[in-house]
């Protein structure tokens, strides 16, 4: 299960037992504002957004991931737009995340290895600026990790080629997907799955990062 919709979840059990006088309603909103103020939010292009999700949910400290569309210039666009190419907006994920469970370096990593970050026209099977890779962040401290970690690997000598993934600036252009995006690979694993595998995309990851 997302872990928001868990954290809803007890937000709600929790609302209940308030009513019967089991709790405090003032100490539940104290401890609830100061968790939420704990948060904070990364966001990815990575081509599908669908294939983005799945590896940040399961990272303890996620607390939950949204589909979405970042980077262009129209504003509210609709999938159609975007998979049209021309709002100038990428396929995107953005994750929220507890500091102290987990990093932004560490959300970093898992990111470098789940996209080709070579790739300067599409991601897989899936072409087109739409889906490029791109880290988009918040503040100057993620700038700051952001272009370290890119920096890393192109002097590593890894690949053979340039890191063609931008490092741009959010500045507040995020603009959820459709509900029927969310959690794709929960609400269709076969059809996840199915795609997935004939985009290419595992096999490709395979070639570039092998088993991390």
């Amino acid at each position: 299960m997302n872990k928001y919709k868990m954290v809803l979840r007890s937000i709600l059990t929790m609302a209940v037992m308030v009513g019967l006088g089991l709790f405090s309603p003032t100490v539940i909103y104290a401890q609830s504002s100061i968790e939420e103020s704990d948060y904070r939010s990364a966001t990815f292009a990575g081509g599908c957004f669908w294939c983005m999700e799945p590896p940040f949910d399961k990272l303890d400290g996620v607390i939950s991931t949204t589909s979405g569309y970042a980077g262009g210039h129209v504003p509210n666009p609709t999938y159609k737009q975007v998979s049209a190419g021309s709002t100038g907006h990428a396929e995107v994920v953005q994750v929220v995340y507890d500091p102290e469970k987990i990093s932004y370096r560490e959300l970093l990593n898992v990111f470098w290895r789940n996209v080709d970050p070579l790739d300067s026209s599409g991601q897989f099977c899936d072409r087109g600026n739409q889906y490029r890779t791109a880290v988009f962040y918040h503040d100057e401290e993620q700038l700051r990790l952001a272009e370290q970690s890119k920096a890393a690997f192109e002097r590593s000598g890894r690949f053979s080629r340039s890191v063609a993934t931008e490092i741009v600036p959010l500045n507040g252009n995020f603009y959820s997907a459709e509900e029927y995006h969310q959690d794709y690979y929960i609400k269709n694993p076969l059809r996840y799955k199915y795609y997935r595998t004939a985009c290419g995309r595992d096999r490709r990851l395979e070639q570039l990062w092998g088993d991390e």
